[in-house]
């Protein structure tokens, strides 16, 4: 992991565009609207976890030092919320997203925080969230809100 700078902007477009390609396969747009659609999406999205997200961690995912994907996570005071954890399509699979979200919910145990992220109900990734131990809370729109609690140590949990 690194942080984001300025020469990451292309890369982390391509890593957003890679995440709708299935979506839009079945709009039968032409490749320059596509494109023109995805640029406008990439910075609203930008522009928003910007403005919505003060103090967030920008960072970009390293797999044998290539950049692999994005990984922007937003420390509140009692939950730590995954804005956005996107790899590209040649990454997914190998289990850095899983060892990405078990970090994570480390994290989330030592310092007492749940851990939560929106997911669009037809993202395959809903799987491995719910496998690794999020639950469903809310639903807003066509995103879920997952959560998963902080876990105590065994020791913690008796006393």
């Amino acid at each position: 992991m690194r942080p984001v700078n300025g020469p990451d902007a292309e890369f982390l477009f391509a890593v957003y565009a890679s995440t709708r390609t299935e979506e839009l396969a079945q709009v039968g747009w032409p490749e320059p609207q596509q494109q023109n659609f995805l640029r406008t999406q990439f910075d609203a999205q930008r522009r928003c976890y910007e403005s919505d997200y003060p103090g967030a961690e920008f960072q970009v995912i390293l797999a044998d030092g290539q950049p692999a994907g994005r990984l922007y996570l937003h420390r509140r005071a009692e939950e730590i919320r995954i804005m956005d954890l996107a790899l590209l399509p040649q990454f997914r699979g190998r289990g850095i997203g899983t060892g990405l979200l078990r970090g994570i919910f480390s994290e989330g145990d030592r310092t007492g925080k749940r851990v939560s992220i929106h997911v669009e109900a037809f993202n395959p990734a809903l799987r491995l969230y719910e496998r690794l131990g999020f639950q469903q809370v809310a639903t807003h729109g066509v995103y879920l809100l997952l959560e998963r609690a902080a876990q105590l140590p065994a020791a913690a949990a008796r006393s």
